[in-house]
């Protein structure tokens, strides 16, 4: 089923030439694709695809629950004014899907179960459509929905952004005068109030749970329900959280619209955009009307480009074409449907000037950046002249979600993440991407696990971490002085004698395989199009190479990552110093000048600026 899109206004979107009647195009194509998977009576969408741990009646409630938020946005934005059929089969599946006696009938929502996430879509969705759904049901119709919400009333959910569901459902139960605790919608809100960090980023649950859960959960459903509930008190306090967020958020979307590949869930893709357009809905944006369109639509055009949907019109589990290994095992065929978020500016109204103010620059768009985010520890630096954002990583770990000796998370733990690569992920990659590895004589190598955030200023972060080898610990302090393209890392490693010290670079992917360097103190790997991934060796390492892989990378089925390497660690602290680099310009990466004396490191950059790096318990730097 093919997208067909109205033509690109260049005048209003001279940026991305893409309007308001191109988002309804691509939400009806979205509709419209996934009717051939309804079951009878349109009570759940069986989408193609591997089943989730929680099998397939779950995964069809999830069909529809996703899929309704997205029919909710469009028949809300549109005053109800949409093909009476978009309604008829949303009625239908509501009637059905909570009749106890039909043979597709939802689970009952239980403790800790998938079911739970869905409410929350359903009750979201019913909110914005009342008019046009819920109240035209008859009064038994009515029952039946409210009594398979109430079923959220005393549940547990994990200690995560799903304490926030509970609140969505049992709002929607208030205001239809359902049965509902208001302590429990009280306790939802003040729990994420331990997770809030600051400038306006939350942590998913204790610990530095720090990813796109921040914008599309725990912004997302605080400010939806203040907007439900008519509490100004709360809808003060969110928007101001929101309004710093976004003032760095803004930053998160290269030029060609591709968001920051960091995290989990990330086959919900343009979801990313939700809290833009939150931020429009609520008036908490600090951002330009045609600045928040700008990003957006940059966004959902990117995905459309590049295969998401595909040629079924489906979204499929992975980036832009299927690829499980960057999921969740609670991800089903369903599940890319969170993508349905994105949408929300849709109930903006035409006329709001979201969508009619003519588009303007993203920070990228006009110069360089560089931006600071104490919260999440996060540095992050953009380059104009390709569009390209990097974000260098000494702060979000999970670390009190991982198991203390399972296998790291490559979507939180790697030292850095940009627009245009992705870490190496499922059981063919080698771990070597954006790690500083101490490597044994045996092949085991140092995992950076739990990260111990301990400096970030202009253009510079530092972090540690600890780990076990057989023959000893290992300590490994890295400061990142960032310069246009270039990360330069400055390792402190503490090590046995005579293992080996490797840094990896951004692994970069394409179709076919990639054009390799490696000699002469520099690796390098570069895609047709120019992308070029490289490593360079400034002091300490005695080495180059290259990792190769198929298979293992979201961006294609062939990746590789460069890496520097020392042959042999003389034990005790030594100092090792790197040059990473992304560009999409073709060229190789410069050569700083090096000193280092003791626990000073000082850095002869190209443009001319003299940066002294001190190491020690708290490292810092001085331009």
């Amino acid at each position: 089923m093919s997208l067909h899109l109205p033509p690109a206004d260049t005048e209003r979107s001279p940026l991305t030439g893409w309007t308001r009647a191109h988002w309804e195009a691509v939400a009806d194509h979205l509709l419209a694709s996934v009717v051939p998977y309804a079951t009878d009576g349109y009570a759940q969408y069986r989408l193609p695809g591997r089943t989730s741990r929680s099998g397939p009646v779950s995964d069809g409630l999830e069909g529809f629950a996703r899929t309704f938020l997205l029919a909710a946005f469009r028949i809300a934005g549109a005053r109800g004014a949409v093909p009476a059929a978009l309604l008829e089969r949303y009625a239908g599946g509501l009637v059905a899907g909570t009749d106890p006696a039909h043979p597709y009938a939802w689970p009952a929502l239980a403790d800790m179960s998938q079911q739970l996430v869905e409410a929350a879509s359903v009750a979201l969705a019913l909110h914005e459509t009342r008019p046009w759904l819920y109240d035209r049901l008859t009064p038994a119709q009515r029952e039946r929905v409210v009594s398979w919400l109430a079923g959220f009333i005393g549940k547990r959910t994990p200690d995560n952004n799903w304490v926030l569901f509970r609140v969505i459902v049992e709002q929607f139960l208030a205001e239809v005068g359902g049965p509902h605790r208001p302590e429990e919608i009280d306790g939802g809100l003040e729990r994420i109030e331990e997770w809030y960090a600051g400038d306006g980023w939350y942590s998913d649950g204790k610990g530095k749970n720090f990813d796109y859960y921040a914008g599309w959960a725990l912004h997302l459903y605080p400010s939806l329900w203040a907007r439900m509930a008519g509490d100004t008190d709360r809808q003060e306090l969110y928007a101001a959280r929101l309004h710093r967020f976004l003032g760095q958020y803004q930053h998160f979307f290269a030029a060609d619209g591709g968001p920051v590949h960091q995290g989990r869930s990330l086959t919900y893709r343009f979801a990313t955009v939700a809290p833009l357009w939150l931020g429009a809905l609520t008036g908490a944006s600090p951002l330009p009307p045609g600045r928040t369109r700008r990003i957006a639509s940059g966004a959902l055009r990117h995905f459309a480009e590049r295969g998401a949907p595909d040629e079924r019109g489906l979204l499929t589990l992975g980036w832009y074409g299927p690829f499980l290994p960057l999921t969740q095992d609670y991800s089903g065929p369903a599940s890319p449907y969170w993508a349905s978020k994105a949408f929300l500016g849709l109930l903006l109204p035409p006329e709001h000037p979201a969508w009619t103010a003519r588009e303007i620059e993203a920070p990228v768009d006009l110069a360089d950046q560089t931006v600071s985010m104490p919260a999440p520890g996060w540095l992050l630096h953009a380059t104009a002249d390709d569009g390209i954002v990097r974000l260098v990583n000494h702060g979000s770990d999970r670390d009190r979600v991982q198991e203390a000796g399972g296998t790291p998370d490559p979507h939180y733990l790697k030292l850095a993440y940009t627009t245009h690569t992705g870490p190496e992920v499922g059981e063919k990659a080698r771990g070597a991407d954006n790690h500083l590895a101490v490597v044994a004589p045996d092949g085991t190598f140092s995992r950076r696990r739990r990260i111990q955030p301990l400096a970030l200023s202009d253009r510079f972060a530092a972090s540690a971490y600890r780990d076990e080898l057989p023959a000893g610990p290992v300590h490994v302090v890295t400061a990142s002085v960032v310069d246009g393209a270039a990360e330069i890392r400055i390792h402190q490693v503490t090590a046995p004698a005579g293992h080996q010290v490797r840094d990896g670079g951004h692994a970069v992917a394409a179709p076919a395989p990639l054009d390799l360097h490696d000699g002469s103190g520099l690796a390098l790997a570069r895609r047709a199009d120019g992308l070029t991934s490289a490593v360079r060796a400034l002091r300490g390492y005695t080495g180059t190479g290259l990792v190769t892989a198929q298979g293992a990378n979201a961006y294609g089925a062939h990746s590789a990552t460069p890496y520097v390497v020392a042959d042999a660690h003389p034990g005790g602290t030594a100092v090792y110093i790197s040059l990473v680099w992304l560009a999409a310009t073709g060229q190789e990466p410069p050569t700083p000048d090096v000193r280092v004396e003791g626990d000073r490191v000082t850095l002869s950059l190209p443009g001319g600026d003299k940066v002294t790096v001190r190491l020690g318990d708290v490292p810092s730097c001085e331009r």
